[in-house]
């Protein structure tokens, strides 16, 4: 399979030998900045279109159908709309800190892109910690939520700030231990490693039940985690108005939102990445022509394929099933996930002892 490794070798040697180092690492660093921000807006009008085109068709509508041929563009007018209108700062706000908290949001979502492994060779950060710095910088986002429910001097901001406190920092205990699961079997916390380890087979099929209950304890967790429905007590509109961003409109509105959906994007990535073998094709043991043939499909299409699978689950669940009570997810991730993820990850590390998976 064709990496990319090789354009990034030659960026990297034409910078040297153009510039200095220190200069070369700066041009190096403005164009990973450069294509992250791109793929941030990218991803912000793509994941909107696909959210209302989701939900059109679980609900057995038309969706967009106006702005754009086949409402294809109905995602940019959003944006000019959220450009155009006035950002409100209210009166008894902490303005630092209320006009901070969407930047804290975004910049979390920006830092946890770098050890993705978006194709073969094509990494920000090829990190050895890679798992355990995703686990440790995502538990970031909820600074930034309670930074802007405090801020805003309104009740039903600060209700939602709390709540999202609580169901983060209780989901993440599940989605952590899902993920160990993988390490425990691959023997690593590199994702380059964790890829590499399921050429033979993604972890999904060849880990047996106990990396499918992993599977499925990870993304109700991380469900969870992005305040996504039917999870999204944090900005409750029938009982919160709009949670921790009642009070924000304008561009501020809009980076909470694109955060969001950025966070999606970066979950079902890792998702895709220790079960699904990130950009690894589908193999299957000795059959050798079948998987050559797969190697033919770009690593790219691989990984996005996967992700985006994933992401149109999370997706289903938001148009399925209604919104849980506060005690009914804290009881969820207290009573039954954290239990049964406890239990799980005992099973995982004896079947890796003795080399039970496939």
């Amino acid at each position: 399979m064709w990496s990319l490794s090789n354009i990034a070798n030659e960026i990297d040697k034409w910078l040297h030998q153009t510039f200095s180092a220190t200069w070369a690492l700066v041009f190096e660093m403005v164009i990973i900045g450069v294509c992250v921000i791109s793929l941030f807006a990218v991803l912000g009008l793509v994941l909107v279109l696909m959210e209302r085109r989701v939900a059109a068709w679980m609900q057995i509508r038309l969706g967009p159908n106006r702005v754009g041929p086949q409402g294809l563009l109905q995602s940019l007018a959003d944006t000019v709309k959220l450009l155009v209108k006035e950002g409100m700062t209210p009166g008894g706000a902490d303005k630092f800190l209320f006009n901070l908290a969407p930047f804290i949001a975004m910049i979390v979502a920006m830092l946890l892109m770098a050890p993705i492994v978006f194709a073969k060779g094509l990494q920000i950060w090829d990190m050895n910690i890679g798992v355990l710095y995703v686990s440790a910088i995502s538990s970031l986002s909820v600074i930034g939520i309670l930074m802007a429910g405090w801020a805003s001097n309104n009740k039903y901001s600060l209700m939602g700030a709390m709540r999202s406190g609580a169901q983060i920092v209780s989901y993440e205990l599940s989605a952590g231990l899902s993920v160990l699961s993988i390490v425990v079997l691959s023997g690593s916390l590199n994702l380059n490693v964790i890829v590499n380890s399921q050429q033979d087979g993604w972890w999904i099929f060849k880990g047996h039940i106990p990396v499918l209950i992993s599977f499925v304890i990870f993304i109700i967790a991380v469900t969870a985690e992005t305040n996504r429905a039917p999870f999204d007590l944090a900005e409750a509109e029938s009982e919160l108005t709009a949670g921790f961003h009642t009070e924000y409109s304008g561009m501020k509105f809009a980076l909470f939102f694109l955060a969001e959906y950025i966070n999606v994007f970066i979950v079902c990535a890792i998702g895709a990445t220790i079960f699904f073998g990130g950009w690894m094709p589908f193999h299957i043991g000795s059959w050798q022509s079948f998987n050559h043939v797969m190697d033919y499909i770009p690593s790219s299409i691989w990984f996005f394929g996967k992700t985006f699978f994933l992401i149109f689950v999370i997706m289903w669940f938001r148009w399925t099933f209604p919104r849980l009570r506060i005690d009914q997810l804290l009881n969820l991730e207290w009573k039954y996930l954290l239990p049964i993820s406890m239990f799980n990850i005992l099973l995982v590390t004896a079947m890796a002892i003795l080399r039970w998976h496939f």
